[in-house]
């Protein structure tokens, strides 16, 4: 059985709204309004807007989630920036990833090398990457989930632990806190 997420939950990089619909998300932003529409028909407020500039106001959301997102970006930093901005201050931050050097990461990064129309513009990041560039925005790490070890017929590598996280994992969801040392005066008022 899945749990749902308690208060009000932004996903960014909404997609087809999947991960939102099972997790009890009800919000969510993408750029695709393909994506959206589908979103929509799974009862998600489906909003157009990309995550360097979340179409939302200051400190509205306890928790946001970004699935597989991460890699996609044009800027992360913002993004992440812009994910604080609309966060209470108690609020969580959930990323999931697929780490760059697990054996998932290794075979989309090769399928990226072959021309793949998808993986060919992602970038991939080690769970220590996403846990600096979240400090950087004002998060601070909480915990961390990881599974799918490896994709069929793949050879499996040792563990690499980077703050406690299992590198070696296929997808890793990333728990974050606000930093509450910041962001308190200097994000607010921004929308």
């Amino acid at each position: 059985m899945i749990q749902t997420v308690t208060g009000l939950w932004l996903e960014v990089g909404l997609g087809s709204g999947r991960f939102a619909t099972s997790l009890g998300i009800s919000e969510g932003v993408d750029p695709s309004s393909g994506m959206l529409a589908i979103a929509a028909r799974r009862n998600v407020h489906a909003v157009r807007g990309i995550g360097e500039d979340l179409p939302y106001q200051d400190a509205a959301f306890d928790g946001v989630l970004m699935v597989t997102t991460l890699c996609f970006l044009i800027d992360p930093e913002r993004t992440l920036t812009e994910c604080a901005r609309v966060l209470r201050r108690s609020g969580t931050l959930v990323v999931g990833i697929v780490p760059a050097e697990s054996s998932w990461g290794r075979l989309y990064r090769a399928k990226a090398h072959e021309g793949h129309p998808l993986y060919s513009r992602a970038k991939f990041y080690s769970c220590g990457q996403v846990v600096r560039i979240c400090a950087d925005a004002g998060f601070v790490f909480d915990s961390a989930i990881s599974c799918l070890h490896t994709p069929p017929g793949a050879e499996l590598i040792p563990s690499i632990l980077e703050e406690g996280i299992d590198e070696s994992a296929g997808f890793v969801a990333i728990r974050f806190q606000r930093d509450m040392t910041r962001h308190s005066t200097e994000t607010m008022g921004r929308k």
